[in-house]
């Protein structure tokens, strides 16, 4: 055991004693178990000396405890998020101490990176949640456990505390959260119903995208993929033929634009999708005048985050969300429509 080094105390947590049965476990996995922070965090905050047995600093992870022990956690006050706290308008849809729901526009950028420096949903959590934001890896900043492209709009859940944040990563990572969205795509499935299994990974062609790369047991340099949908009402023109369904997706894994390439994969690209649609002639198609200019001039993927549902991590309350269409969707649908 090494000597006390002072510590900035935010706070101190205190772990009970150890029970036998965890007698020679790694002290970053018990406190990580026993105080519900992340294990990496837990790791770095060893590293850096806030972890003490009585008087003694404990400063090496992989320490096996002994039963009986009593170990303390001097957390260190959480640091200033790096991105910067920007006004905007935010539409909650539930918020408490631990996390927070928002119903998020198409053209918002979640989190900062090259080209969107900020204006993102995380600047605007920064400033909507300020104190209330107990640190994330000890900093204060949201934490994002899953992300909705820039131009697809809906629900999405941002944690505020560490707690929070460790207990919604668990939740993704054992596909415990319900999520659907709404997809207006190309054609016409077949089956109206079904289940599209195919690892995504980047595109060996172009980098900026992803693709099916196989086979979900098989694939190499790309995760597993499971995406079930149902069509939820046809589209077709004055000939009788189907150009567009409306679909429901459920996901059972996450990957990224994972609904718009399973479904590019069969033949069914998003209307509107930039990166992995291809310019639909309408000249064949026996359309009035208002359908054929709304589905030319609607310039995103038509893909909405429907439904959220998901136990809180902390509560153990079963919470569930639903968003309507927003404007432009709702207006290509109505469009379609009348014909």
């Amino acid at each position: 055991m090494s000597d006390p080094i002072p510590i900035n105390t935010g706070s101190i947590n205190a772990a009970p004693p150890v029970p036998p049965e965890r007698a020679g476990a790694r002290l970053d996995r018990y406190l990580a178990e026993a105080l519900d922070f992340s294990r990496s965090r837990l790791k770095a905050l060893i590293e850096q000396g806030h972890v003490r047995l009585g008087d003694a600093t404990i400063a090496d992870p992989s320490h096996k405890i002994k039963p009986g022990d009593v170990y303390q956690l001097h957390a260190p006050e959480a640091a200033s998020a790096e991105p910067l706290a920007q006004d905007m308008p935010l539409n909650v849809v539930f918020e408490d101490a631990h996390l927070i729901v928002i119903d998020k526009p198409a053209g918002l950028v979640v989190h900062p990176a090259p080209g969107n420096p900020d204006h993102t949903l995380v600047n605007a959590l920064l400033h909507h949640c300020g104190d209330s934001l107990a640190g994330i890896g000890g900093v204060k900043r949201p934490g994002i456990v899953h992300r909705i492209d820039k131009d697809t709009s809906g629900l999405l859940v941002a944690a505020k505390t560490d707690a929070a944040h460790h207990g919604l990563a668990e939740l993704f990572a054992r596909h415990d959260i319900e999520r659907e969205y709404q997809a207006l795509v190309w054609g016409l499935p077949n089956p109206l119903q079904g289940r599209i299994e195919g690892a995504i990974g980047r595109d060996p062609r172009d980098r900026k995208r992803m693709a099916v790369r196989g086979d979900n047991t098989t694939a190499r340099n790309s995760k597993p993929a499971v995406t079930h949908y149902a069509v939820e009402r046809t589209f077709r023109d004055a000939a009788g033929q189907p150009y567009a369904a409306l679909i429901r997706c459920r996901l059972e894994t996450g990957r990224t634009h994972q609904i718009r390439v399973h479904l590019t994969s069969k033949g069914h690209a998003l209307v509107g999708d930039p990166v992995y649609g291809r310019a639909r002639s309408l000249k064949a198609l026996k359309l009035g005048g208002a359908a054929r200019d709304a589905l030319a001039g609607f310039q995103r993927q038509a893909l909405h985050a429907a439904s959220l549902g998901f136990v809180h991590p902390v509560t153990g309350a079963d919470l569930r969300f639903e968003s309507p269409l927003p404007a432009d969707f709702a207006d290509l649908l109505a469009a379609l429509t009348a014909g």
